[in-house]
């Protein structure tokens, strides 16, 4: 323990400042009249704008993007530079002319290493495929990195 804590625990008067405050009793509560107002006003200020900013946020007039869906900057790749990503620790897709990184996503994939068929090529056909539900189509966007070169 330091010697000013020791000191702050054993001799509280020598660190009592409210004592010395003349707006402030022993137990360092405000005694002044224009002191309690202050603060009432304050509280009240602060809870009317806490109040408009969450009613704005529940209204929906306020969108705000999971961190995910915030706009990325986007590149182009040839064929080529998709074709090296073509293993399980590295895998992009081609779906529709976008490139997808999907190797966080192989792992979990339902259908296993079906997915690395095609991975560093065209899986167009494979995604829009009757094994996968409506929600893999919102659920790529977050693996989106670029468009394919023409």
């Amino acid at each position: 323990m330091s010697r000013l804590v020791f000191h702050a625990l054993t001799l509280p008067h020598v660190c009592d400042w409210s004592l010395s405050h003349p707006n402030l009793n022993a137990v360092g509560n405000p005694t002044n009249k224009n002191t309690w107002e202050m603060l009432i006003i304050i509280t009240l200020v602060l809870g009317a704008l806490l109040g408009i900013i969450f009613s704005v946020i529940k209204s929906g007039a306020v969108k705000v993007a999971p961190p995910n869906l915030v706009e990325k900057t986007t590149r182009s790749y040839s064929k080529a530079e998709v074709a090296v990503h073509n293993k399980k620790s590295d895998c992009w897709i081609i779906v529709k002319n976008k490139v997808y990184d999907v190797t966080p996503y192989v792992e979990e994939h339902p259908g296993g290493d079906a997915i690395l068929a095609h991975a560093g090529d065209d899986s167009t056909e494979g995604f829009y495929g009757p094994q996968h539900a409506t929600r893999v189509f919102d659920m790529v966007d977050e693996f989106y990195i670029g468009d394919l070169k023409d």
